[in-house]
């Protein structure tokens, strides 16, 4: 069954929130959806990479639900940060 993704969402009152990682390049930002294996897009700044993300995400749960595949619900995400303490000789970039 054949389901599109903004059609779904206008049914669909109920948000799906998804956790993205913003990684800083030389052209922009990459984004990254741990939920969603492949799920990757760019922009050239933050909010532009929010919306191209956005737009990915749409297109791989509206992929899914043509597969007849359960959307994924977050669930198993933490995200935490941890404390290193570098030798004297270490290199920041």
């Amino acid at each position: 069954m054949k389901v599109k993704w903004r059609t779904f969402m206008k049914k669909n009152t109920n948000a799906i929130k998804y956790n993205v990682l913003l990684t800083k390049n030389t052209g922009g930002y990459t984004v990254t959806v741990a939920a969603l294996p492949g799920c990757i897009s760019q922009g050239k700044n933050v909010e532009e990479a929010l919306e191209h993300i956005k737009e990915a995400i749409g297109l791989y749960l509206e992929t899914l639900a043509e597969e007849g595949k359960r959307l994924p619900i977050e669930t198993n995400i933490i995200s935490s940060f941890v404390d290193i303490f570098p030798s004297r000789k270490t290199v920041y970039a």
